[in-house]
C-alpha cells in the first residue's frame, strides 16, 4: 500500500507540473481571425456528450434578455477568449444590439456518489484501493465557493458528508473509507434518491457518480433512472470503474465471478445515462487517467458565456421567440475563422437554448 501511494504521490506531481491552465487565446477581429490553444485531438469522455443546459432569463420591465450558453469544440471542449465584437444575436431572425458579453466562472454544488460494497470480493477490493484515491482527486477542483455532499451506496444510501462540512473535514471522512464487505450494490435506486436531493437545489450543480455499473437488487429500473435523469435538469457525470475492473482480472485470473460480468453492456447504460442528463461518461484505465477528467468535468460544469441585450421586441410578453447566436467577422459579417496554435482548423459550436417565452426563466 506505501508503495502504491507513493506512486499516486508521484503521478500528482507529474499532473500538476504537466497540465498548466490554458492561455487564453488571441483574436484579430479585423481579420475575423482567432487562434487558441491546442486541446487533445479525442475526447476524454465517451458516447454522445449530453445537451448542456443553457439558459435564458426575461426582464419585463427592461426588456433586457441575458443568455448563458457555450462555444464548444468537436470534442467538447470549452472555446475560450471569443471577442464581443465577434458574437451576434438573432432574436425571432431581427439582429439585436448586444450591451455585455462576460465569460462566467461559475461556482457549483456537486453531489459525489460513490459506490461502498458489492457481492465480489475482488470487486469490493478494487472499489477500496479506488474510491478513497478518485474522491480526493476530485477535492483538488473544489474552489472556496462551491459545495460539496459526499454519498456511499451499497444496498442503501448513506450520507458520508453534507453541503455545509468543512473541506478538511471530508478529505479526513474520505480517509476512513476502507475496502467494502459483500453487500448488494442498488446503484439505480440510489440515483434515484441523489437525483430526487438535488432537485431544489438552485445554481449550477451536477451529479459525479463513481460506481462499477453493476447493479444487483434495486427496485428500480435502467429505464426508471434514465427518465428522471432527462427530466431533472441535473447532469451525471459518471466516473466508470469498468476499464479498472477488467485490468484487475489479470492480478485475480479468470476463475475470478466478477471477470465475466458483461462489463460492455454496462458501459453503454452508463453512457446514456450520462448523455440523457447532460453529462459525460468516463472510464479511466488506471490512475493516472484521473485528474484530466476531474479537469474537464468542471470545466464542461462551470463555464459559460453571458450575452445580454434589450429585446427590439416592444412587447413585455407573449409567444415563444427563437434564438440564435452566430461567430462572425464584425467587419465582413462572414462566419469567424479559428484555428489551433498548431495551425489546424478548429469548428465551432455554440449550444444555446433556441426558444425563450417573454416573462419567464427558462432553461434548455
Amino acid at each position: 500500500m506505501k508503495t502504491r501511494m507513493g506512486l499516486k504521490a508521484a503521478i500528482i506531481l507529474i499532473l500538476m507540473l504537466t497540465f498548466t491552465p490554458l492561455a487564453w487565446g488571441t483574436s484579430n477581429t479585423s481579420s475575423g481571425h482567432m487562434t487558441i490553444p491546442a486541446r487533445p485531438s479525442m475526447p476524454l469522455f465517451r458516447g454522445k456528450p449530453g445537451n448542456l443546459h443553457s439558459k435564458v432569463t426575461f426582464e419585463p420591465s427592461s426588456r433586457r434578455v441575458t443568455i448563458e450558453f457555450v462555444v464548444q469544440d468537436p470534442n467538447g471542449y470549452f472555446i475560450p477568449d471569443i471577442h464581443p465584437q465577434n458574437f451576434t444575436v438573432y432574436e425571432n431572425g431581427v439582429q439585436q444590439q448586444i450591451t455585455s458579453v462576460e465569460i462566467q466562472h461559475a461556482s457549483v454544488t456537486v453531489a459525489m456518489l460513490l459506490q461502498d460494497g458489492g457481492r465480489y470480493h475482488e470487486l469490493n477490493e478494487v472499489l477500496g484501493n479506488e474510491i478513497p484515491y478518485i474522491s480526493h482527486q476530485f477535492l483538488n477542483y473544489l474552489e472556496p465557493g462551491d459545495k460539496l455532499a459526499v454519498l456511499t451506496y451499497s444496498g442503501k444510501v448513506k450520507t458520508l458528508a453534507n453541503f455545509n462540512q468543512k473541506r478538511s473535514d471530508v478529505s479526513e471522512m474520505i480517509d476512513q473509507i476502507g475496502t467494502p464487505g459483500f453487500s448488494e450494490a442498488n446503484l439505480y435506486d440510489a440515483l434515484l434518491d441523489t437525483i430526487r436531493m438535488m432537485k431544489n437545489i438552485q445554481g449550477r450543480k451536477a451529479i459525479v457518480v463513481v460506481t462499477s455499473g453493476v447493479d444487483t437488487f434495486s427496485r428500480a429500473t435502467f429505464s426508471d433512472v434514465l427518465q428522471a435523469a432527462e427530466n431533472a435538469a441535473t447532469p451525471v457525470y459518471v466516473v466508470g470503474l469498468t476499464q479498472i475492473m477488467q485490468n484487475a482480472s489479470e492480478v485475480y485470473g479468470a476463475a475470478a465471478p466478477f471477470v465475466h460480468i458483461g462489463w460492455s453492456s454496462i458501459e453503454v447504460d452508463l453512457e446514456k445515462l450520462a448523455s440523457a442528463s447532460g453529462g459525460r461518461a468516463y472510464f479511466p484505465e488506471a490512475d493516472i487517467d484521473v485528474p484530466p477528467i476531474f479537469d474537464d468535468i468542471m470545466e464542461n460544469l462551470r463555464l459559460r458565456y453571458i450575452i445580454t441585450y434589450v429585446s427590439s421586441s416592444p412587447a413585455s410578453a407573449g409567444s415563444p421567440r427563437s434564438i440564435r447566436i452566430a461567430l462572425v467577422n464584425p467587419k465582413t459579417g462572414q462566419p469567424l475563422q479559428i484555428s489551433d496554435s498548431n495551425g489546424k482548423a478548429v469548428r465551432a459550436t455554440v449550444i444555446v437554448q433556441q426558444k425563450y417565452t417573454p416573462g419567464a426563466i427558462s432553461g434548455g
